[in-house]
C-alpha cells in the first residue's frame, strides 16, 4: 500500500511532521484528522473538515484500536506538543501512516484554515491552567 504521507512534510527521528496546510491536503485526499484535545476544547472550536476523529490524549492508550490502520492519520493537539508523543505511540502499535501536525490547532487557526465554532462552549480564564466554561449565551 502506498503511504500518502510520504509526499508531505519532513521526517525526523522517525516521526513525520506536516504543516496545517499539508494536513488539510492529506485529509482532502482521504486522510483522517485525529484531534487529541479534550472535550472542553473541541466543543468550542474544531477544524471544519468532513472527516475528524475526536480522541482525547488521555484515552489514546485505551482506544487507539478504534483508529483505522489503513488510512493516513494526521494527529494534532492544541499546540503540537502531545501529538509527537501520540505518533510515536501509534507507530509502536503498528500504525505506519501517521504524522504529527506542527503547531497543532493553534497553527491551523492562525493559517486561516476552516474552523467551526460554538460560542456557547467558549472557555474563559486568565491562563490555560485556569480555563473553565463561560456562562452560556442565551
Amino acid at each position: 500500500m502506498d503511504n500518502l504521507l510520504n509526499k508531505y512534510g519532513t521526517l525526523s527521528d522517525g516521526i513525520r511532521t506536516v504543516s496545517p496546510r499539508e494536513s488539510l491536503e492529506v485529509i482532502n485526499r482521504g486522510g483522517l484528522f485525529v484531534d487529541l484535545r479534550g472535550k472542553n476544547f473541541t466543543d468550542f472550536k474544531i477544524p471544519d473538515i468532513p472527516d475528524i476523529f475526536l480522541m482525547p490524549h488521555r484515552l489514546l492508550s485505551e482506544e487507539y484500536s478504534k483508529l483505522p490502520a489503513d488510512r493516513a492519520l494526521i494527529v494534532a493537539d492544541s499546540t503540537g506538543l502531545k501529538s509527537k508523543e501520540a505518533v510515536r505511540f501509534l507507530q509502536e502499535k503498528g500504525f505506519d501512516q501517521v504524522a504529527h501536525m506542527a503547531g497543532g490547532f493553534v497553527e491551523w487557526e492562525r493559517d486561516g484554515l476552516p474552523v467551526r465554532e460554538d460560542i456557547n462552549e467558549r472557555l474563559t480564564g486568565a491562563c490555560a491552567c485556569q480555563l473553565k466554561p463561560r456562562d452560556r449565551m442565551k
